[in-house]
């Protein structure tokens, strides 16, 4: 760890650049004390910039994207949310694990490569505490790195945009072969890695609905089935012929990881399910490939959208509603044909786009999550939406 500032004291936070342009950020308060209680870890940015805390959940090294998200609270569902898969995330709110692991859980397992926080609980109070955030990460080989400062961090990342990092407990690091590391990752095609391994199906007596699981979070069917649909979850890889031949009466197209683009093949069966006359409904990475499965573009935001909080603005009635976000790409609305679409919702903080719907087609598609709580139920209606193209509330 050659040409570092070493910089400690309970309250303080500084950031000194050293000769070797090495920032070195800490909020320990004695590094023998800390060292003596926890082991130490470390998150090392890709522009050279150190954080120090101590580790939580698996010691391992990895290297990721990484991501902040501001939820206030659905911490446990940020953790098992497949569309984090290839990032590691950074929760702004200084105290996660309160509550502990509990049921709500978006998928299986966790998801994130790492997990970042100022503060962990570590005596969780809860009636439904199944567990601790640290034993739930041990199990599930995530590492993290608590006991940093997360609005430094948060800020670094709002300023220079999403950058890649590595977690560690090597203290014996060198930066020198750690940052060509950091610069040469990506996450890569991840999709294949959160879909579901075969079709399966949650019964319902009303519309059959056929589920594109591009990295599905389980509300989304839950969501849909509490309707009464019929809802058949398919592979991301499912060939569109597969899911027509069913016949079902709509198809969904999930949220999921990574860049829509490195997409490719699934994009082509996607313009195959557009060409249908069944009715569609798209969320956030959905969004994306039927956009791109219908000569729109997309580009990657500098920093994303990933929390509770953002609110989104219906272009048709003028309402605003607050929504639960996570992505780091959106629909680029200049490249968009008007004759195959028109934009739907804005993004109220930034004018990026949230939503579009389509030209004489029975689709529309949301960058939001409306099977999340934020509002709490604000955007719930989308799916009554739904169900009204497939021909009304069948089992209303």
């Amino acid at each position: 760890m050659h040409g570092k500032y070493f910089i400690s004291g309970r309250f303080l936070v500084s950031a000194l650049k050293s000769f070797f342009g090495h920032i070195f950020i800490t909020l320990e308060v004695s590094p023998k004390k800390e060292r003596g209680q926890r082991m130490r870890a470390f998150l090392i940015l890709e522009d050279g910039t150190v954080f120090a805390g101590t580790s939580i959940g698996s010691t391992r090294e990895v290297v990721s994207e990484i991501v902040f998200n501001t939820s206030m609270t659905g911490y446990l569902e940020v953790l098992t949310d497949p569309s984090y898969a290839g990032q590691a995330v950074v929760m702004t709110y200084p105290l996660i694990g309160n509550y502990g692991i509990t049921p709500d859980m978006e998928s299986e397992r966790p998801w994130p490569d790492g997990y970042i926080v100022r503060e962990l609980s570590r005596m969780p109070s809860n009636f439904r505490c199944e567990g601790t955030i640290q034993d739930f990460l041990k199990k599930y080989d995530i590492p993290g790195v608590a006991g940093i400062d997360t609005r430094a961090l948060t800020k670094i990342l709002r300023e220079k945009g999403t950058m890649n990092g590595m977690i560690t407990t090597n203290e014996n690091y060198d930066l020198d072969e750690v940052l060509p590391k950091l610069k040469a990752y990506t996450t890569g095609k991840v999709v294949d890695k959160v879909t579901c391994k075969e079709k399966y199906t949650l019964p319902g007596d009303g519309y059959k609905v056929a589920l594109l699981d591009v990295g599905a979070k389980k509300n989304i069917a839950r969501s849909l089935n509490a309707r009464g649909c019929e809802v058949t979850v398919y592979p991301a890889r499912t060939p569109a012929v597969e899911i027509l031949a069913a016949k079902p009466d709509g198809i969904m197209l999930s949220n999921g990881p990574g860049d829509p683009k490195d997409c490719d093949t699934i994009i082509d069966e996607v313009r195959k399910l557009y060409e249908s006359d069944v009715p569609i409904f798209a969320i956030c990475l959905g969004h994306q490939l039927m956009a791109l499965a219908t000569g729109a573009d997309t580009h990657k935001l500098k920093y994303g959208h990933r929390g509770g909080n953002h609110p989104v603005k219906d272009l048709q009635t003028g309402r605003v509603y607050i929504s639960s976000q996570n992505h780091g790409y959106v629909v680029d609305t200049e490249r968009l044909n008007p004759n195959v679409a028109v934009p739907a919702f804005v993004n109220v903080n930034d004018g990026t786009n949230e939503g579009l719907r389509y030209i004489e087609k029975n689709i529309f598609t949301v960058q939001f999550h409306p099977e999340a709580c934020p509002g709490p139920l604000d955007s719930g209606y989308l799916f009554d939406l739904f169900l009204d193209m497939m021909g009304g509330k069948r089992n209303a």
